[in-house]
């Protein structure tokens, strides 16, 4: 009898749980708000257990300045944002219906669903964070370049977010987001002494490959997507048609110096090797 009181009460207790998701958090209303708020929350979530994973289970994590502690913790929430929206970016652009020329007579430039925009929400969330502790610990944590790059990230995913314009050519540029776990590990790699170890090549060869594929060919095939729906994106307002056009261009550019860079350094790390 207690027990089943107990079930009654649980399940009580989940409905009314169920019913605040639905009703509050999920409401179309105000999944921009809650979105970005839940990913700036997930954000101190993860900078915070990094912090403490790191202080009690990696002992270089304390022989580190204070400066490199925040690094760590930093590229930890990246690293989190990186496997999170990536998953969901390629989930909505290849496996879901959402974008499909063939499921729905909506132009492709205008279709949005909930899970798409709280998804576009929480890298809001994200991109916020992070620009603020770049510029609170400027230039530490990275240069101008990586104020433009998230600036003009934040811009493109915040329209596309409030508006629901452009959303798939913004999950499509979001998949280049699969490098950074790779980029990290190389920084975790080499302040762990690393550099000279089979993992830090592996992981060089990763990168360079993970980058032409995410930052370089991809963005090939969006721009041929846009040119193919290109009497679709006219339909856009102004500005999102800037940000589907402009943000790409700037960003495949960036993209371009950072690959010369990368098989740069990938080739002095082989001409180590020999």
């Amino acid at each position: 009898m207690l027990a089943s009181e107990e079930n009654m009460t649980f399940k009580s207790y989940q409905n009314q749980a169920n019913l605040f998701v639905k009703e509050y958090l999920l409401a179309d209303s105000l999944i921009p708000y809650t979105s970005v708020i839940s990913g700036i929350l997930a954000c101190k979530m993860v900078y915070d257990l990094t912090q403490l994973i790191g202080s009690n289970f990696f002992k270089i994590y304390s022989s580190f300045s204070k400066m490199q502690r925040i690094e760590w913790n930093n590229r930890a929430i990246s690293t989190m944002h990186a496997i999170f929206i990536t998953t969901m970016s390629l989930y909505l652009v290849f496996c879901s219906n959402l974008f499909s020329d063939y499921q729905s007579t909506e132009l492709i430039t205008f279709r949005s669903s909930s899970l798409s925009t709280f998804s576009l929400g929480v890298s809001v969330g994200y991109f916020i964070a992070d620009v603020g502790m770049i510029l609170w610990f400027f230039p530490s944590l990275g240069g101008y370049e990586y104020v433009t790059h998230h600036l003009f990230s934040l811009v493109a995913v915040a329209y596309s977010m409030l508006s629901g314009e452009g959303q798939l050519y913004t999950f499509m540029i979001l998949i280049s987001e699969t490098t950074t776990p790779g980029i990290n590990l190389r920084w975790y790699l080499d302040v762990a002494g690393m550099k000279k170890s089979k993992a830090y090549l592996i992981n060089g060869v990763v990168i360079f490959l993970s980058w032409l594929v995410a930052r370089i060919l991809l963005f090939i095939y969006m721009f041929y997507h846009v040119y193919l729906h290109f009497d679709q994106v006219e339909q856009m307002h102004t500005f999102g048609q800037m940000l589907v056009i402009v943000v790409p261009l700037v960003l495949s550019v960036m993209n371009l110096v950072w690959f010369s860079k990368i098989i740069k350094g990938l080739r002095k790390t082989l001409a180590k090797r020999q």
